[in-house]
């Protein structure tokens, strides 16, 4: 059922019907495909536009989940993060929310084990282990071109890690909410921002995505 060991759905291309704040809804011949996705490649997404997403689908026992990511680059990292030992698809995607490809080949080729640390759910001994595991693997970060090559037909142009407020920004008015509404949502949740950057050094744009729409629900 795995295909082979390569990816049966490498990617999608259609109307994104739906965009919610873990993923989206993209129609492919008349069938909608719900596609898990990381806030800032949620934050490309417009409903009712057209869209190319790369995809990796996950095969378990009682599920088929499909991973969507912005360009094959990021799709191919998400698949050899989970080469390592304890690296799962959520763990795999959580690295990428937090950073983009050329940075996690960076933090590994430099054993930068705090940057992989930003990352919930790695620790100091599995930050430490993925670069042994990993290391060999990934390739330069010279060679790493991603960051300059053109967007994805379908999809905005847009620099790969954006400041936080602009992926919420672009996330929130995606899921139909006014960039005013965006904006005071933001605003009330900037302490927040501001104590996770003096914690972790990183802003977990995720977290901050579910509780600007809670604060936006209750309003």
């Amino acid at each position: 059922m795995d295909g082979g060991g390569g990816p049966m759905i490498a990617s999608v291309s259609g109307r994104v019907a739906a965009v919610s704040p873990d993923g989206a809804v993209v129609e492919v011949g008349g069938i909608g495909l719900a596609v898990q996705c990381t806030p800032g490649t949620i934050a490309r997404l417009q409903v009712g536009e057209n869209a190319r997403l790369s995809t990796s689908l996950v095969v378990r026992e009682d599920s088929l989940t499909l991973y969507g990511f912005a360009d094959d680059d990021e799709r191919q990292l998400f698949e050899l993060l989970q080469t390592a030992n304890g690296v799962g698809p959520r763990l795999a995607q959580a690295v990428l929310a937090i950073h983009p490809p050329r940075e996690v080949r960076r933090a590994v080729s430099t054993a930068d084990v705090k940057a992989l640390m930003q990352v919930p759910g790695i620790g100091k001994k599995g930050a430490e282990r993925l670069i042994l595991e990993l290391r060999d693997r990934l390739g330069a970060t010279t060679s790493d071109t991603s960051l300059d090559a053109p967007a994805p037909a379908g999809l905005p142009s847009v620099t790969p890690v954006a400041p936080w407020r602009d992926q919420l920004t672009s996330a929130l008015v995606g899921l139909g909410w006014t960039a005013k509404e965006a904006d005071g949502a933001l605003a009330r949740l900037a302490p927040v921002a501001d104590e996770q950057i003096a914690a972790t050094g990183v802003v977990e744009v995720a977290v901050l995505l579910r509780q600007a729409l809670q604060l936006l629900g209750r309003s």
